[in-house]
């Protein structure tokens, strides 16, 4: 990890990093499976799968506890400290933001369409691949210098999927002429919800791109 020095404490918080980053990964990998779940009408499947994320976020929150102790209190890596935890908040409230689309549709329960379904599945793929990128930068932010740029380009190409993904679903929400205005609305409100998540993943993106300005890269 560039700056970090090979100190045996460095060492250490790089392995949690990086740990953390693979909890980020898999909080992806249930997030994407809980929505198929939910929108194919598998319930059971779906409450499943919402339990995975609820306890891969506990892990991720205490690893980001842990990660922030160590930097504070052994005083390692003071002059990248600041930005190394703004990246690890960042994140780590990315995958809040899955628990908590999830936990939304657990209490909700809105009821798409089927003509919806594989337009919201598009959308929940190029915002899973946004995080995923945003994810990979950051890894190769303390890692391997030279594949940052590409990874933070590539979240956003997935950011610009991802609105193009909502407008055309809620052009379909609002013009489907089965649905009450409120029910249309509920359905925007996820949509945006989930779409947020890859505003978010870009809005990280160009954080870290002044952070690699910072620090030389």
């Amino acid at each position: 990890m560039p700056g970090f020095g090979r100190a045996g404490k460095e060492v250490e918080i790089e392995k949690e990093i990086r740990e953390f980053l693979e909890q980020v990964s898999e909080a992806g990998v249930l997030f994407t499976k809980g929505m198929k779940a939910y929108l194919t009408g598998y319930p059971a499947t779906f409450g499943s799968y919402r339990h995975e994320t609820v306890d891969t976020e506990r892990c991720a929150d205490a690893l980001r506890r842990d990660i922030e102790e160590k930097l504070y209190k052994k005083t390692l890596i003071p002059e990248s400290r600041g930005d190394v935890l703004r990246l690890i908040e960042s994140l780590d409230s990315l995958l809040g933001q899955y628990k908590g689309t999830l936990w939304r549709l657990e209490i909700e329960a809105p009821e798409f369409d089927r003509s919806f379904v594989e337009g919201f599945l598009d959308l929940v793929d190029c915002v899973v691949a946004a995080v995923e990128s945003i994810t990979r930068a950051i890894d190769a932010f303390f890692q391997n210098r030279r594949d940052v740029k590409e990874w933070m380009r590539k979240v956003v190409e997935w950011e610009t999927e991802a609105d193009v993904a909502s407008t055309q679903l809620q052009v379909s929400i609002f013009r489907h002429e089965g649905l009450d205005l409120s029910r249309r609305m509920h359905l925007r409100d996820f949509v945006r919800q989930v779409d947020q998540i890859a505003d978010k993943a870009e809005d990280l993106a160009d954080s870290l791109a002044i952070y690699v300005i910072k620090r030389g890269l």
